[in-house]
């Protein structure tokens, strides 16, 4: 994996964060409100501010809530020391193609998972072309009984922004399916042959994320980079 690969992190709140998250952090001390609690989070006047910063001058329309998730998930990635996991293929393919493993005894609160390039594609928009998945963001819910996921796709030096996709809840339980084939199979055409996976349905991005925070408990402490 690339040393000089960018994170979505870096590509959009690298300079950002410098100046609005502590506003933010700041912020939410000031109104003892929880960062993880989103509604809370979406009424500090410091994010609403940034929110109106990054949205492009044509607006969003309805991606106004991704954008919202997206500043969320990036503040707590940030306030947690931005922990970044860098996947092997060997790793990623463990993960993806044998049992989920126990819950970790301590895990980050809030984490980015680097999935190797090109290796997991998902058709984010019906009827349009498959985009691979550069990573995800991870946090816990206030409980710390459910995950927030958020899918970042189609990151490209030549592509302006990407597409993103959250999900959220408890750990998948007997997922299967609709078709028989085995979770992460891919549905891309020579797919198998090219050892891709694919993502079917918000649940498969919920599980992914569960699966991928079993491996957190081997972070090092103190680690912001790490690779598995």
């Amino acid at each position: 994996m690339s040393p000089n690969r960018l994170t979505p992190f870096d590509l959009v709140f690298e300079q950002v964060a410098q100046d609005a998250f502590p506003k933010i952090r700041a912020a939410l001390d000031r109104g003892s409100h929880a960062p993880l609690d989103r509604d809370q989070f979406l009424m500090v006047r410091e994010v609403v501010t940034l929110l109106r910063d990054l949205r492009p001058d044509q607006g969003l329309g309805e991606g106004i809530d991704q954008l919202a998730a997206l500043v969320h998930h990036a503040y707590l990635f940030w306030d947690a020391g931005q922990i970044t996991i860098e996947l092997s293929l060997e790793r990623l393919t463990d993960l993806l193609t044998t049992s989920p493993g126990p819950e970790p005894a301590d895990s980050p609160p809030a984490f980015y998972a680097q999935i190797p390039e090109r290796r997991v594609w998902a058709q984010v928009v019906p009827g349009q072309p498959h985009e691979p998945l550069d990573g995800c963001f991870v946090h816990s819910v206030p409980d710390a009984t459910a995950l927030r996921v958020l899918g970042i796709f189609g990151v490209h030096p030549e592509r302006e922004g990407f597409s993103v996709v959250e999900t959220a809840g408890l750990r998948p339980a007997a997922l299967t399916r609709e078709d028989g084939t085995v979770l992460f199979a891919p549905t891309l055409p020579g797919g198998a042959a090219a050892r891709l996976f694919s993502i079917a349905g918000e649940e498969e991005l919920l599980d992914l994320g569960w699966r991928i925070r079993a491996v957190t408990g081997e972070v090092p402490v103190g680690a912001s980079r790490w690779r598995a």
